[in-house]
């Protein structure tokens, strides 16, 4: 009995131990968020080529959202609202149900991110006190690909996305 049982196991352990191992490193993609607050869009690029477009609402000052390069430090489902004690998850929560937190560097922090929104009507337009606002239905989609540690560029250009992200295309797919 006890070798009829080691003959059903040792295969199957064996077998896990050889599965090529799928973590997110493993599947890394050279990913960029380019931020335009001129036009209040975002653009999704991997390995080199534009995905997709949405659009954002930004800070209600132009110097309200930050300017530069940052990247994707946490991804939260339901990141609770802080400053007024709301929980994630809750409909009254401004954040809406997805948070990609900014931070400066790749392992630093930083206060702002882009996130959903209980205030739909509030996309396109100058109103966040400086995170980036997304369709709840944008930000799902969006979390769902980034991953951590791309870089997000945020500027106020007239260029097209495909100028503005030319150089740290470049330098992204490079580095691979």
């Amino acid at each position: 009995m006890k070798i009829r049982i080691l003959l059903i196991t040792l295969p199957m352990l064996f077998g896990l131990l050889v599965q090529p191992h799928n973590s997110e490193a493993a599947v890394q993609k050279s990913q960029l968020l380019l931020i335009n607050k001129k036009v209040n869009q975002v653009a999704f690029f991997e390995n080199g080529k534009l995905i997709k477009t949405y659009p954002v609402g930004t800070g209600k000052t132009s110097k309200l959202t930050p300017e530069g390069s940052f990247f994707i430090r946490e991804k939260i489902v339901n990141r609770p609202y802080y400053k007024l004690k709301i929980k994630g998850g809750d409909p009254r929560n401004p954040l809406g149900d997805r948070w990609m937190g900014l931070s400066a560097n790749e392992h630093g922090s930083y206060p702002y991110g882009i996130h959903g929104t209980n205030n739909e009507r509030s996309i396109g337009k100058y109103v966040s006190g400086g995170c980036i606002r997304m369709h709840n239905k944008d930000v799902r989609e969006l979390f769902s690909r980034v991953q951590k540690g791309t870089k997000v560029v945020i500027t106020t250009s007239r260029s097209s996305f495909a100028v503005i992200a030319s150089p740290y295309i470049k330098k992204t797919v490079a580095r691979k």
